[in-house]
Formats: C-alpha cells, sequence, structure tokens
C-alpha cells in the first residue's frame, strides 16, 4: 500500500496541505557564487528538469559550457512549499527537479535537452534505479510553448533511438501545472 501511494500521483484531494511560506534557501550557487534567483543575465533561458535526485542531475547541468547557474527544488504538484519528507511521502505529487539558466547563444536548447535524455533512464516511470517515488519521475518544465514544441520533438526523436534498440518507451506520467512558476509549461501537463 505504502509503495502504491509513493509511485500514483495523489488528487488535489488527497494531496497533503503544505504552507504558506516559502522555504528558505540559500542566496546563491554553492559551486559558482551566482544568484540563485536572479537577476539573470539578459536572453537567458530558464527550464526546470526531472530526472530522479536532484543532486547528481543538477551537478551534471553547472558542468555544461553556457549554464549561468543552477537550482534544485520540487514542482509539478499539489502541494504549496513542500517539504523534503513531504515530498518523500508521496502525498505532494512532486518531482525532484532541477532549474537550468542558460545562455542560448552558448548552449543550444537541444544540447540541454539532449544532456537531459541521456543524463538518466526515462524508461523507469516513478523511479530512477532504487530510488522510487513520483518525486523521481522524468519530467520536463519548459519556459513557452516553442521550448515545449522542441522538447516535444526531443523526446519523439529519443523515443526513435530507444525504439532502434528495442529498448522501453519514455514514460510522461500526466502531471499538473498550477504549482509551477508562472512562466513553466510542463511537457508532462500538455
Amino acid at each position: 500500500m505504502i509503495m502504491s501511494r509513493k509511485t500514483r500521483l495523489p488528487g488535489d484531494h488527497e494531496a497533503l496541505p503544505g504552507r504558506e511560506t516559502s522555504i528558505a534557501t540559500a542566496e546563491t550557487h554553492h559551486v559558482n557564487h551566482r544568484p540563485l534567483a536572479g537577476p539573470y543575465p539578459e536572453g537567458s533561458v530558464s527550464l526546470l528538469v526531472g530526472m530522479g535526485c536532484f543532486w547528481g542531475a543538477e551537478r551534471t547541468f553547472w558542468q555544461l559550457d553556457g549554464v549561468w547557474v543552477t537550482a534544485v527544488g520540487y514542482a509539478g504538484g499539489a502541494t504549496p512549499n513542500p517539504i523534503y519528507e513531504e515530498v518523500c511521502s508521496g502525498g505532494t505529487g512532486h518531482a525532484d527537479v532541477v532549474k537550468v539558466v542558460f545562455d542560448p547563444a552558448a548552449i543550444s536548447l537541444d544540447q540541454v535537452l539532449a544532456q537531459f535524455w541521456e543524463g538518466h533512464d526515462p524508461t523507469q516511470g516513478m523511479r530512477q534505479g532504487n530510488d522510487i517515488g513520483t518525486q523521481y519521475r522524468s519530467t520536463l518544465f519548459m519556459p513557452d510553448n516553442g521550448s515545449l514544441v522542441a522538447a516535444r520533438a526531443s523526446r519523439d526523436s529519443y523515443q526513435g533511438a530507444l525504439d532502434a534498440g528495442g529498448l522501453d518507451f519514455v514514460r510522461a506520467p500526466k502531471g499538473r501545472c498550477r504549482a509551477l512558476p508562472r512562466w513553466a509549461r510542463s511537457a508532462e501537463c500538455a
């Protein structure tokens, strides 16, 4: 029973209540010392990637040339301002995500998306390896409709490579958009 709760997105009426107050966080990135919440350089693009536990995923992005800053958090759930224990309970519907802020003149959206697809196994559903739960699902939250179209095209291309290799399909469960920053559009919500 507990395992099914952790691998099933809760309905709005089932989600934990959360809190009105945002969780306190650092002001600057612990590696590059850039501001986590901005301001960002003009022309920067931000998106959220969910690819399992955010700590390892974040590192793969901050190492890319052209990435300005990364930050970890939760997105796509129904509980406002959840804490770690709530997310891990399966009662919020959130995914562990990395906010990736990049300069599109230095690294393309396609390159960022390639890192997303190649940096985890999107065929595992509500898990990555031994980490099981809705927070470990594979998901993308895109900043605008054009980026969403590019994300879907990259998903389809990646799926073609999986098909050619006789491998499983990309699992993208339906999610929620209302808990996201105003700029985000989700590949899993569309």
